[in-house]
C-alpha cells in the first residue's frame, strides 16, 4: 500500500503571490494532505495574520491551515534561528509525520531534514512566476497581475460618499478619484432607476436588483483600483429608500446593509449646505433635509463612523483629501463619531 503523502509548507504570505499559490498547489497534485503554516509578521506587512489565512482557506478550502500567533519573530540562517524555527514547527505538528517539504527558499534544506521529509523546492529561482513579496508590497498595483483577486481586494481602502439626493456625492467622488489617481464607483441605482422607474417608483425586488447591481461592479471595480477605491453609495442607501418608499425592506436588502456598515474603511457624508439641484427625478429640498437626518440617524444607530463634508467641491475634497492621507488599512483608528 502506498504511503499516505503529507505534505507542508510555511511562511508569512505577506500577501500572497501567485508564486506562493504555484508552491502549494505543486503540494496539492503531489501529496494527499497539504499543510500551510502562516506566521504573524506585523513589522513586515499591515494585512492581519488572519485576513492573510483566510486568503488560503478562500482559494484552497481542502489545506488545512494553522495561524502562527505564537511563531518565532527571528529570521535568518544561523544554527540558532535554525533549531528555533524546527522546534516551534515540530511542537506545533504534535508529532504528525510530514513526507514532504514545500519552499523555494533556504530552510527547505534544514526544516525538511527536522522533519525527516523531502525537501521539495518549487521555482527557487523565480523563473517560472517572477515575482516576490518585496516586489508586491513596493508596488500592488504594479504587480496586481500576481495577486488573486481574493488578495488584491483586501489591499485596497475604501472610501464611500453617502448623503440625500443633490449633496455632490458623485460630484466629489469623480473628482477624488481624478485626485488620487485611482477609478470611482458610479451609483448603479441612478442608472438602473433611469431603466426601470414607473412613476419615479421600483418594486421591492427591484431595489434588490440595485444592491446586487452595485455590488457586483464595485467588486470588479476594485481590482483597477490603485490603493484606494472611491464610492458613491451603498446598500444602506438603498435600503433606506426602501423603507422610504415602500415602508419596508426584503431581507436580503437588510442583510446587505449590514454588510455594508464593515465594508468600508472611511465613510464621508455630504452635507446639505450647497444649492438644491431641484431636477424632475427628486422628491424636493424639505425631502432631501428629511433623507439627510435619517442617514445620518441610521449611521449612528449602527454605530459606524462618518465624516460631514461641508463646503464648496474644492473644500470638501480638501478636507477628504486630509483624512484619506491620514489614512491606514489596518491600522488607522476609525472615529466615532460625525465630525464637521
Amino acid at each position: 500500500m502506498r504511503q499516505h503523502r503529507t505534505g507542508l509548507t510555511l511562511g508569512k504570505f505577506a500577501p500572497l503571490h501567485r508564486g506562493h499559490q504555484r508552491m502549494i498547489e505543486t503540494a496539492m497534485e503531489e501529496t494527499d494532505e497539504v499543510i500551510v503554516v502562516i506566521y504573524d509578521c506585523p513589522d513586515t506587512i499591515d494585512i492581519p495574520l488572519n485576513v492573510r489565512a483566510n486568503w488560503i482557506r478562500t482559494l484552497y478550502p481542502q489545506v488545512q491551515v494553522i495561524e502562527a500567533w505564537d511563531g518565532p519573530e527571528a529570521m535568518g540562517d544561523t544554527p540558532e534561528i535554525k533549531r528555533m524555527q524546527e522546534a516551534y514547527i515540530l511542537k506545533r505538528l504534535g508529532g504528525k509525520p510530514i513526507t514532504h517539504f514545500y519552499s523555494s527558499e533556504f530552510y527547505g534544506d534544514h526544516m525538511s531534514q527536522a522533519l525527516g521529509a523531502v525537501n521539495r523546492q518549487v521555482d527557487p529561482d523565480r523563473l517560472m512566476v517572477p515575482v516576490s513579496g518585496t516586489q508586491v508590497r513596493d508596488d500592488p498595483y504594479a504587480n496586481r497581475h500576481f495577486l488573486s483577486p481574493v488578495v488584491y481586494r483586501d489591499m485596497i481602502a475604501r472610501f464611500v460618499f453617502l448623503g440625500a439626493p443633490s449633496t455632490g456625492k458623485t460630484t466629489l467622488a469623480a473628482h477624488m478619484a481624478e485626485r488620487h489617481d485611482t477609478v470611482w464607483m458610479p451609483e448603479y441605482g441612478r442608472e438602473y432607476w433611469e431603466k426601470h422607474q414607473v412613476n419615479r417608483r421600483l418594486t421591492l425586488r427591484q431595489l434588490e436588483d440595485i444592491a446586487e447591481g452595485h455590488l457586483e461592479r464595485e467588486e470588479k471595480l476594485v481590482q483597477d483600483a490603485r490603493g484606494m477605491l472611491f464610492v458613491d453609495t451603498n446598500a444602506i442607501t438603498t435600503y433606506m429608500f426602501s423603507l422610504y418608499y415602500h415602508g419596508e425592506a426584503t431581507p436580503l436588502l437588510a442583510q446587505r446593509a449590514v454588510e455594508a456598515a464593515s465594508r468600508y474603511d472611511l465613510v464621508f457624508v455630504c452635507d446639505t449646505d450647497m444649492p438644491y439641484d431641484d431636477t424632475w427625478d427628486r422628491s424636493g429640498e424639505v425631502q432631501r433635509h428629511v433623507f439627510q437626518k435619517q442617514i445620518i440617524a441610521d449611521l449612528q444607530v449602527r454605530n459606524i463612523p462618518y465624516i460631514i463634508l461641508s463646503g464648496s467641491l474644492e473644500e470638501r475634497a480638501e478636507q477628504a483629501s486630509r483624512m484619506v492621507a491620514g489614512f491606514r488599512k489596518y491600522r488607522s483608528c476609525h472615529y466615532t463619531g460625525g465630525l464637521g
